[in-house]
């Protein structure tokens, strides 16, 4: 159990490491617009949609990272109050009535997306720009899987606490 915990944290972390990665694109593509258009008078069709394209990316990529380290947005009210027992199984009670079935519905939906975006090549609206649509709608099951295997890995640790009163 602990390999499978390792390797999972290990793929939340190398791909949240990628993401942080894609700022850097998405920052350097904002800078090359914005010299283009107001230095020199040539914007580029193309812009928005990449920039867009690079910060969705980013943005999806870092979930399963973020969740391994505890950093999405959480409502302390009750949690904070509660013995570590008690946080474990809010945890795991949440995680199973809340988190999975949306990452379910996400995973089919955007798999029929995906499949659907790839099968027509779609395009962007406006520069027509091949392959990426069809990219970011893999991305979207790609990175609820991603989440769903983090939120395993965080319900394993959970359920130990709960049975042996310490962290795995």
């Amino acid at each position: 159990m602990q390999a499978i915990i390792k390797v999972i944290e290990k793929i939340s972390d190398l791909t949240g490491r990628f993401a942080n990665s894609l700022i850097i694109i998405t920052t350097i593509l904002i800078m090359f617009e914005v010299i283009s258009r107001r230095f020199f008078g040539q914007p580029h069709v193309w812009s928005y949609e990449v920039i867009a394209f690079f910060y969705a990316m980013h943005f999806m990529l870092a979930g399963a990272f973020t969740l391994l380290y505890k950093g999405h947005v959480t409502v302390d009210l009750i949690h904070s109050r509660l013995s570590t027992r008690g946080k474990a199984i809010l945890d795991v009670v949440g995680y199973l009535l809340f988190f999975f079935p949306f990452l379910i519905i996400l995973i089919k939906v955007g798999t029929e997306f995906a499949i659907a975006s790839w099968k027509i090549s779609e395009v962007t609206p406006s520069a027509k720009l091949p392959y990426i649509v069809p990219i970011m709608k893999t991305l979207i099951p790609f990175t609820a899987l991603l989440l769903v295997l983090q939120g395993l890995v965080n319900i394993m640790r959970n359920v130990y606490i709960v049975i042996k009163g310490a962290k795995l």
